[in-house]
């Protein structure tokens, strides 16, 4: 008589996989409504003032562990430019992993009064600079900003992409003309904007950590002069 067919004990990789998002995604809620932290560097464990507010939406803690460590220890003596600042996640990251100085744009008046704070909480108010404005108005004409290498951070509200896509590609490629020699860039986005469409396309290295991609561009090396 033949024998029924074995019952594989445990769930099914389809089913593993929806846990796994489910869970993810409830992570992602409770960290949501906590204040951020710094997770690298000589800050690390520091927590950033915060209220909970839709126009500052950080940067999930392990999407920005991943982009530093694209970004790698290149972000140190660089001039951190947060275009979208928020709750500063970003530019305060890279000021704890050695970056010379920082400039912090935020339209919202209140938020960019809290980055201040902030940033005299955890005693960088010399190496900080908050600009309220906006930025997207940057693409007409530049902040003063040092001469010394940038990494520059563009992750502002993905709904950006959909409404002022223009305007944001604009900006970019004001900046990547603009830069000094030897600067970074990191765009952040959500799956609704082809990150084919940003200047200067095949240079950027381009990860998916759900529910964001995130695109690095770095100086391409000068091709070798041939010789004479």
């Amino acid at each position: 008589m033949p024998r029924p067919p074995k019952k594989f004990a445990g769930k099914s990789k389809g089913a593993r996989q929806a846990h796994a998002h489910a869970a993810r995604q409830a992570a992602d809620a409770a960290e949501a409504a906590s204040p951020p932290r710094i997770i690298g560097g000589d800050l690390r464990g520091r927590k950033l003032l915060f209220t909970p507010d839709p126009r500052t939406r950080p940067m999930k803690e392990r999407v920005r562990e991943a982009l530093f460590n694209l970004l790698g220890p290149g972000v140190a003596g660089k001039h951190a430019l947060d275009l979208f600042a928020g709750t500063g996640a970003l530019a305060f990251e890279a000021l704890s992993r050695r970056a010379a100085s920082a400039t912090l744009v935020e339209r919202h008046f209140p938020t960019a009064d809290l980055l201040k704070k902030t940033a005299a909480s955890l005693e960088l108010t010399d190496r900080v600079t908050v600009l309220p404005a906006n930025a997207l108005l940057f693409a007409k004409k530049l902040p003063s900003l040092p001469t010394i290498p940038w990494v520059v951070f563009c992750s502002p509200p993905y709904d950006c992409y959909i409404r002022q896509e223009g305007e944001l590609l604009e900006l970019l490629q004001s900046l990547l003309a603009a830069a000094p020699t030897g600067s970074l860039f990191a765009v952040e986005a959500d799956e609704r904007f082809d990150m084919t469409k940003l200047p200067r396309a095949a240079e950027w290295l381009v990860r998916e950590y759900e529910p964001a991609i995130v695109a690095v561009w770095r100086e391409p090396p000068p091709e070798p002069s041939l010789a004479s």
